[in-house]
């Protein structure tokens, strides 16, 4: 249900509205895919597909995370660059391409570009949409000033009028535009098309812009030469060699000119089409003296270098950074690469154009700035992910390996049923008839529950400045998510007397179930021995032959599991003479070791240092299972709201799971006596 909002007047600026934009193409908005260029003859290098689409037609729509309908004013939407990525399904790690040309109009947002991308991800939109699959565009942006239109009221934005209630964006950057499978409208659609022949003319000049304007815009960044009008036809191997010598004539002209103080102008000059007097006439203006920056308080870093910048500072993986962020991004958060909080605070204020005191003094002026911008929240929650994720990963899960993983869509208890012990096949009768086979009436249950904690980034956590201190809250919410998946998991095995006893035939006690190898051989030919049940039949008496995997003994027992299983042979008495003599070790490399504390630890009823145990495979017959809700099997961490009475951000972490006993018969458990 969407929260009640007082009552406001026309344009009120919207309060606790997400930070983030995905609009998805309304309309008639549309992609097409065309065929590359042809090569430049000469050129080793492959030609780029080409693509253009209708991003945005500026109509409302309605966003995961806003209450009512949101417009884009197209007329306040700022472009930074030239070139913006193009993405799929909004995944920095999912690149398509880039852009080099973007228009906006007074209704639409038009981009045009090439699939820049070498990963399995371009190839996928380019093959998917020469196979007829109908792909979507979807706009990301960062919302800056948004306004709320009450009931009633009525708002002009992007040529049309607007009836509330709705939020418009005034204000708002252009972040990246994605393929998407499955947007918000059904009537959008993506369409590859075979492209422009190389015989066909242009369709008419484009128009180059050496500035890139904020607002109302038309990006031409064609770099291709203008045909000139000819008496006589030209071939068109004539006509490639004359564009290549021309390319090649301005490509050394600016590296001339560019010399070896300025290789980054050299290289975008080269890169976006600069003519030989652009370039000269930006060569002279960075050569001219610079007056000395007085402002103090302009924005130095956008929201994706700060993060970035955060991600370093408390130490996640780089080649991780690299797959997020890219290669630019990291370069400029590297010299931030230890920032503090108090830095990141006031860099994210700064921003978005808000001041912040030059001296943090009692920093109550720069938190409370930082606190009102809206990247800071996402780059938080964003950089506690990432180290949640990197902590929940590294911490070894045991349970994963005994269990069989599945899932669940809600939080209500599920039924598994067995599919062994049906009969088996049997002989066809002449007349053809097959006998019928059935489930079993056996069924075994089970349902996830929500396991989660709460945090708080205050105003004293800024003030002592200590990023990495406060990002080990969800280092340790990740490993705390990995151990109480083992936790759970090991309170049920080590208390559930009735799944391993006599009855299943799967426990084995006494003074000759001490670990060794003789109590190894026993005990796997009780679980070989197992019946397919259940049932008196015959026919449910059949062994069901499963090979036992998994050897799991307590930390006691561990250094001797590991010698069992690594020699090739033993020594035993020569029938009772202290003589040993040495013979084949028939357990070597049978069983995969696992060993655990929680075996053996107090902390769990029925905790033994002796007793150990056979599991099968869990795919082929699983003892255990663990269900997650929708398959997330990582915790997740969430912005919360904090109460108006205290200086902070909240954040919450959870994970959705449950462990249940399934088949008895996929397990033994010997006591070990």
């Amino acid at each position: 249900m969407p929260k009640t909002l007082n009552p406001k007047p026309l344009e009120a600026e919207a309060e606790s509205v997400p930070s983030s934009l995905r609009i998805v193409c309304d309309d008639a908005a549309t992609i097409t895919l065309a065929a590359a260029d042809p090569p430049i003859e000469g050129d080793d290098k492959p030609a780029l597909r080409k693509f253009s689409m209708v991003a945005y037609t500026g109509g409302a729509m309605r966003l995961g995370g806003w209450p009512y309908p949101v417009v884009v004013d197209l007329a306040g939407l700022r472009v930074t660059r030239k070139s913006r990525p193009i993405l799929k399904d909004h995944d920095r790690g999912s690149i398509v391409g880039h852009t080099d040309d973007i228009k906006i109009s007074d209704r639409s947002l038009e981009v045009a570009g090439v699939i820049s991308g070498v990963g399995a991800t371009a190839q996928e939109v380019i093959a998917t949409s020469e196979n007829g699959f109908p792909w979507q565009a979807s706009l990301g942006a960062s919302a800056d000033k948004v306004v709320f239109i009450p009931e009633g009221k009525t708002a002009k934005a992007n040529g049309r009028n607007h009836n509330g209630p709705l939020y418009i964006a005034r204000k708002s950057t252009l972040g990246e535009v994605s393929f998407v499978a499955l947007g918000a409208d059904d009537n959008t659609e993506a369409r590859v098309a075979a492209g422009q022949s190389e015989e066909d003319p242009d369709t008419g000049d484009e128009e180059t812009t050496d500035e890139l304007e904020p607002v109302n815009a038309s990006l031409a960044m064609s770099t291709k030469p203008k045909a000139k009008p000819q008496s006589q036809p030209v071939s068109a191997v004539e006509q490639m060699r004359a564009e290549a010598a021309a390319e090649s004539r301005r490509i050394a002209g600016i590296r001339k000119l560019c010399g070896d103080k300025h290789p980054t102008i050299e290289a975008d000059a080269i890169e976006q089409g600069w003519s030989v007097t652009k370039t000269e006439l930006t060569v002279l203006r960075s050569e001219r003296p610079k007056a000395p920056d007085q402002s103090q308080h302009s924005p130095r870093y956008n929201r994706e270098v700060l993060e970035a910048a955060a991600c370093l500072s408390v130490g996640i993986d780089e080649k991780t950074l690299l797959a997020s962020y890219g290669e630019r991004t990291l370069e400029a958060a590297n010299p931030l690469r230890h920032i503090g909080l108090k830095e990141l605070v006031a860099e994210c204020a700064r921003s978005e154009g808000i001041n912040v005191p030059r001296v943090f003094g009692d920093g109550t002026e720069t938190i409370r700035a930082g606190f009102s911008s809206m990247s800071l929240p996402s780059i938080m929650e964003n950089v506690m992910n990432k180290t949640l994720l990197a902590a929940y990963q590294n911490t070894p899960i045991a349970a994963f390996d005994l269990c069989s993983v599945g899932t669940v869509s809600d939080f209500k208890e599920v039924s598994r049923y067995r599919l062994l012990g049906t009969g088996g096949f049997e002989q066809v009768a002449p007349d053809g008839e097959l006998k019928h086979g059935k489930l079993s009436d056996q069924k075994f249950t089970n349902k996830a529950d929500t396991y989660g904690q709460i945090l708080t980034l205050t105003r004293h956590d800024i003030i002592n400045d200590d990023l990495n201190a406060f990002m080990d809250i969800p280092r340790q919410m990740g490993r705390s998510g990995a151990e109480s998946i083992d936790d759970l998991f090991f309170t049920l095995l080590l208390k559930n007397s009735g799944f391993f006893s006599s009855a299943n035939a799967n426990f084995l006690q006494g003074p000759d179930t001490k670990f060794g190898p003789d109590s190894l051989t026993v005990a796997k030919t009780t679980f070989r021995k197992q019946k397919a049940g259940p049932g008196g039949k015959p026919k449910d008496q059949k062994p069901i032959n499963i090979r036992p995997e998994y050897l799991v003994v307590p930390v006691e027992l561990e250094t001797e599991a590991e010698l069992l299983m690594g020699s090739a042979q033993l020594m035993i008495d020569a029938q009772g003479s202290p003589t040993k003599i040495p013979v084949d070790n028939p357990h070597r490399n049978k069983y995969r070791v696992i060993s655990t504390p929680h075996l053996s630890d107090t902390y769990y009823q029925g905790a033994s240092g002796t007793a150990w145990y056979l599991f099968a495979n869990p795919r082929v017959l699983p003892a255990f299972e663990i269900v997650f809700l929708n398959g997330r099997r990582t915790p997740v961490i969430e912005r919360v709201e904090m109460p108006p009475n205290t200086l902070g951000m909240g954040f919450r972490s959870y994970i959705d799971f449950g462990v249940n006993s399934q088949d008895h018969r996929a397990a033994v458990k010997v006591a070990g006596e």
